[in-house]
């Protein structure tokens, strides 16, 4: 379908939007399938919500997402978190959700159960985080990249990182209605700005604490790709989505304690690269797919390898700001984790690993585990 009849159709629900809807509630519920995609259904509701605990559990069909075989195939989502919604407005709300299995089990692709264990046995340590979320926007009918010219290349890189004017952007009006949702929607986002590749871009949330961080981007995709539907645009999380001398994508995990972002906290940070240095194999196994394409030590990356760290080095694993160094304290960037992450997969073997394990919740062990068949 051709953009201007997207966008012509997006102008013409508006009038329905507007419609009475009789004291009822819609309830979109998101969940997270077998590939790291977003899936939704909406369910009408009676009245307001006002406390997670009135949102009713829901099910769905596993088979038809990866997540259960057709033979035993409903997956049951339990409320999690919920949020305004921006499109529907008014009392409208956006539903996060964890999957469970009807045995009582969370689902093998539940990441969030063993992520909210290790959050909570380390709720003293105050950890925060802060998520650069790069992503690219794609043409929705060839697959190219949005904006450039067909069977071509734009000018090479250089003016587009941070750049204002025709031909250094594309497709501003979809990053700023993004930005509007995420605000409405009462989501923590922080900034956003151009990347270096033409049509990359990038959103920045947090500072968020323990569970919230992971809820939160996976929340702010959501409402990325709902935007991006309107206007016409795909959206892509790869790390790599064009090969050659073009920037990939990565989500830089920015990390602190409560001890670490107190005067003399230098000394935590370093303890905790230390302990990073000792764990970087397990981390990059759980640092997002293709990532090898991106971490190449060329394009402001390390290499995948080996670990590294340094000041104001964003060609290392870990950089320390230039800012946290001369005032002793602060927080450090982990840059190895690729665009397509879960976010709760990093934040959880994050603390697992600065902060120490807990018998009942190892975020690697559970992730490397073999799944049991269907």
């Amino acid at each position: 379908m051709p953009e201007i009849s997207i966008l012509e159709h997006t102008s013409t629900l508006s009038k329905y939007m507007d419609l009475d809807q009789r004291g009822r509630v819609l309830a979109e519920y998101i969940w997270i399938d077998s590939e790291g995609s977003i899936r939704s259904k909406c369910k009408t509701l009676s009245k307001k919500v006002t406390d997670i605990s009135q949102l009713p559990e829901w099910n769905f069909d596993g088979s038809s997402t990866g997540q259960a075989p057709g033979h035993n195939s409903d997956v049951y989502l339990r409320p999690v978190a919920y949020y305004p919604d921006p499109f529907r407005k008014g009392d409208n709300i956006i539903v996060l959700t964890e999957c469970w299995n009807n045995d009582g089990t969370p689902n093998k692709f539940n990441h969030r159960h063993e992520c909210s264990k290790l959050m909570a046995a380390h709720t003293k340590e105050e950890v925060w985080f802060g998520l650069e979320q790069e992503y690219t926007l794609l043409d929705p009918v060839d697959g190219s990249i949005y904006g450039w010219p067909k069977g071509g290349f734009p000018a090479p890189q250089g003016p587009y990182y941070c750049g204002v004017g025709t031909g250094k952007v594309f497709a501003r009006d979809v990053i700023e209605a993004h930005y509007r949702a995420c605000l409405h929607a009462g989501i923590n986002i922080s900034g956003i700005n151009a990347e270096v590749m033409p049509s990359q871009w990038e959103f920045q949330v947090g500072p968020c604490e323990g569970i919230e961080m992971g809820d939160s981007l996976w929340v702010a995709r959501y409402l990325l790709d709902r935007v991006a539907e309107e206007f016409g645009v795909k959206v892509t999380l790869h790390p790599k989505p064009l090969k050659g001398d073009w920037n990939g994508a990565g989500c830089h995990t920015n990390v602190s304690t409560v001890g670490m972002r107190k005067p003399g906290g230098m000394k935590l940070i370093e303890s905790a690269i230390e302990k990073l240095s000792k764990k970087h194999k397990e981390h990059m196994s759980l640092y997002g797919s293709d990532n090898d394409q991106r971490l190449t030590g060329r394009h402001e990356t390390a290499s995948m390898e080996s670990f590294s760290y340094g000041v104001a080095n964003r060609g290392a694993s870990i950089r320390i700001p230039r800012s946290v160094q001369a005032e002793g304290y602060g927080y450090f960037e982990d840059r190895r984790p690729a665009s397509n992450i879960d976010p709760y997969l990093v934040t959880g073997i994050m603390v697992e690993t600065i902060c120490g394990s807990i018998p009942d919740a190892d975020m690697y062990k559970e992730f490397q585990r073999e799944s049991a068949q269907f």
